[in-house]
């Protein structure tokens, strides 16, 4: 017994000296089709309303938001979107003025296949990172990962890396689903603390 004793004492401080690591967050579903637009300001015009599940604008007369109402700093968002090919929209993460978005106050991962400067097409962080791939995403359900953990930025799309990038301008804020041109669907919009 005095063995197993010390044998457990022994064990014990072991993992005590062990380093730890911090558990990650659990993840949130902001809109799971279910309450309608609850936990969402809407910025601008656009038409969004749920149907089938699913949020969507199909039109408006400028570029339009839903923003989230918490603010983050680090974190993972997961969501599917769907567009027409002619679509403009995107995900701005770190909106330092959640009542007037831009590219140069957040940070906008572009949803914008027919880009007329390609730079930052689909997949691109504006501004920050080139997309590595061309990825056309017009009339099929298509997957982010968008990841922002201190300066450093990533996005997958459809399970491949498409961008990354570091920038520190903007540290924090709510993040917003845009409306620009054509038909824009969200779903499945989940986010997690790092």
């Amino acid at each position: 017994m005095k063995r197993v004793v010390i044998a457990l004492a022994v064990f014990l401080a072991s993992v005590s000296s062990m380093p730890r690591v911090a558990a990650q967050g659990t993840w949130t579903t902001l809109f799971d089709g279910k309450n309608g637009l609850k936990g969402w300001n809407a910025v601008g015009d656009a038409n969004w309303e749920v149907v089938d599940g699913v949020v969507q604008a199909t039109k408006g007369s400028a570029a339009s938001y839903l923003v989230s109402q918490n603010t983050y700093t680090d974190f993972e968002i997961m969501l599917d979107f769907w567009v027409t090919p002619d679509a403009n929209s995107g995900v701005f993460i770190r909106c330092t003025d959640p009542k007037m978005i831009t590219a140069m106050n957040a940070y906008e991962v572009n949803i914008f296949d027919m880009r007329p400067d390609p730079t930052y097409r689909t997949g691109a962080i504006v501004n920050v990172a080139k997309p590595t791939s061309v990825v056309n995403t017009g009339n099929k359900w298509n997957t982010f990962d968008i990841t922002a953990k201190g300066p450093k930025m990533t996005v997958v799309l459809n399970g491949m890396k498409i961008a990354e990038g570091e920038n520190t301008m903007n540290p924090r804020g709510p993040f917003a689903l845009q409306w620009g041109a054509g038909t824009v669907k969200f779903r499945n919009v989940r986010i997690r603390p790092l």
